[in-house]
Protein backbone atom coordinates (compact mmCIF):
# COMPACT_ATOMS: atom_id res chain seq x y z
CA UNK A 1 0.00 0.00 0.00
CA UNK A 2 3.02 2.24 0.13
CA UNK A 3 3.89 2.14 -3.24
CA UNK A 4 1.00 4.30 -4.12
CA UNK A 5 1.43 7.79 -3.02
CA UNK A 6 5.19 7.04 -4.85
CA UNK A 7 3.18 6.49 -7.89
CA UNK A 8 1.00 9.89 -7.50
CA UNK A 9 3.69 11.72 -7.46
CA UNK A 10 5.07 10.40 -10.94
CA UNK A 11 1.69 11.13 -12.31
CA UNK A 12 -0.51 7.97 -11.82
CA UNK A 13 -4.28 8.50 -10.98
CA UNK A 14 -4.99 6.57 -7.70
CA UNK A 15 -8.40 5.45 -7.46
CA UNK A 16 -10.26 5.46 -4.15
CA UNK A 17 -10.02 1.89 -2.46
CA UNK A 18 -7.08 1.02 -4.66
CA UNK A 19 -5.76 -0.31 -1.04
CA UNK A 20 -8.30 -2.75 -0.49
CA UNK A 21 -7.31 -6.24 0.28
CA UNK A 22 -8.08 -9.04 2.56
CA UNK A 23 -6.72 -9.00 5.92
CA UNK A 24 -6.83 -12.72 7.02
CA UNK A 25 -4.78 -14.30 9.70
CA UNK A 26 -0.86 -13.69 8.70
CA UNK A 27 1.36 -16.60 8.92
CA UNK A 28 1.09 -20.52 7.54
CA UNK A 29 -2.75 -20.47 7.50
CA UNK A 30 -4.60 -20.56 3.78
CA UNK A 31 -4.60 -17.67 1.36
CA UNK A 32 -7.12 -15.36 -0.07
CA UNK A 33 -8.94 -17.19 -2.50
CA UNK A 34 -7.10 -21.33 -1.64
CA UNK A 35 -9.73 -24.22 -1.44
CA UNK A 36 -9.63 -25.68 1.86
CA UNK A 37 -12.00 -29.07 2.41
CA UNK A 38 -15.73 -28.88 3.65
CA UNK A 39 -15.46 -25.39 3.15
CA UNK A 40 -18.03 -24.08 0.93
CA UNK A 41 -16.57 -21.26 -0.48
CA UNK A 42 -12.76 -20.02 -0.61
CA UNK A 43 -11.05 -18.67 1.97
CA UNK A 44 -11.78 -14.83 2.19
CA UNK A 45 -14.72 -14.67 -0.31
CA UNK A 46 -17.53 -14.24 2.24
CA UNK A 47 -15.80 -11.57 3.64
CA UNK A 48 -17.61 -8.49 4.03
CA UNK A 49 -15.00 -6.03 4.24
CA UNK A 50 -12.51 -6.94 1.11
CA UNK A 51 -15.98 -7.47 -1.17
CA UNK A 52 -17.25 -4.19 -0.39
CA UNK A 53 -13.67 -2.68 -1.18
CA UNK A 54 -13.52 -4.46 -4.10
CA UNK A 55 -16.76 -3.22 -5.37
CA UNK A 56 -16.23 0.52 -4.47
CA UNK A 57 -12.72 0.09 -6.53
CA UNK A 58 -14.16 -1.49 -9.35
CA UNK A 59 -16.77 1.11 -9.94
CA UNK A 60 -13.79 4.19 -9.05
CA UNK A 61 -12.09 2.30 -11.96
CA UNK A 62 -14.83 2.47 -14.44
CA UNK A 63 -15.78 5.85 -13.48
CA UNK A 64 -11.84 6.94 -14.36
CA UNK A 65 -11.66 4.81 -17.15
CA UNK A 66 -15.13 6.63 -18.50
CA UNK A 67 -13.69 9.86 -17.71
CA UNK A 68 -10.64 9.55 -19.15
CA UNK A 69 -12.04 8.61 -22.37
CA UNK A 70 -14.69 10.88 -22.74
CA UNK A 71 -11.99 13.50 -22.44
CA UNK A 72 -9.12 11.78 -24.84
CA UNK A 73 -6.75 11.05 -21.89
CA UNK A 74 -5.30 13.34 -19.69
CA UNK A 75 -4.44 17.21 -20.35
CA UNK A 76 -0.78 18.01 -20.36
CA UNK A 77 -1.57 21.50 -18.98
CA UNK A 78 0.37 22.23 -16.40
CA UNK A 79 2.41 18.94 -16.61
CA UNK A 80 4.96 20.10 -18.86
CA UNK A 81 8.27 19.69 -17.45
CA UNK A 82 10.24 21.50 -20.31
CA UNK A 83 7.75 24.04 -20.69
CA UNK A 84 7.88 24.67 -17.17
CA UNK A 85 11.75 24.90 -16.98
CA UNK A 86 11.14 27.38 -19.90
CA UNK A 87 9.56 29.99 -17.88
CA UNK A 88 5.98 29.09 -18.03
CA UNK A 89 3.55 29.22 -15.12
CA UNK A 90 0.53 27.66 -16.91
CA UNK A 91 -2.00 30.54 -16.49
CA UNK A 92 0.35 32.62 -13.22
CA UNK A 93 2.33 35.02 -14.16
CA UNK A 94 5.90 33.97 -14.05
CA UNK A 95 7.27 36.59 -11.06
CA UNK A 96 10.70 36.89 -12.08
Amino acid sequence: MTILYPLSHLGYTISPQANYGWIGEAGPDPSYGDDIDGQSTPVGFDNEFTQRNAIIMTWSLMYMARMLKDAGSLPNHGNDEEAWKAGCRFDYENPE
